[in-house]
């Protein structure tokens, strides 16, 4: 199995979650706050190198009516330097209600209101990655 890299990417802060090497979940990592577009690349290709990833999935903003808007046009534009800098693969995964399933987990254990905003995108790329996960096993299995 491969290990994926699950990215929230947002304006200020990217969440970041990686898959354990067996794919039988997702795991925080870290939050980046982003600084400029090479630093942020250059952080997530460190991610990538030490962790020996195979693929990066974003999280993409979808509206929802189901189309995209500015902000999935930026977290395009930001995967897509990825993919040509790293030299990986990058997919994209609906992320719709993520942050709110976020915020309600991190209510649940009772993290407080100050610190859920340090972790509160970790999670979100936790979400966005077990949810590719589960999607991409549940197929691979149909098909046999």
């Amino acid at each position: 199995m491969s290990v994926l890299l699950g990215l929230d990417v947002g304006d200020v802060r990217i969440g970041v979650a990686i898959s354990d090497i067996l794919g039988s979940g997702a795991h925080p990592l870290c939050t980046l706050t982003r600084t400029n577009r090479q630093r942020d690349v250059t952080a997530i290709g460190d991610l990538v190198s030490i962790h020996n990833v195979e693929r990066i999935i974003i999280g993409l903003p979808v509206s929802l009516d189901g189309t995209l808007g500015t902000q999935a046009e930026k977290v395009q534009q930001f995967g897509n330097r990825l993919s040509k800098t790293l030299g990986i693969t990058v997919e994209y995964f609906d992320e719709r209600f993520t942050t709110t399933e976020a915020e309600d987990i991190l209510e649940q254990v009772e993290i407080d209101t100050k610190n859920r905003k340090n972790i509160i995108d970790q999670v979100s790329a936790v979400i966005i990655l077990d949810e590719y996960m589960q999607e991409n096993t549940t197929g691979a299995n149909d098909e046999e």
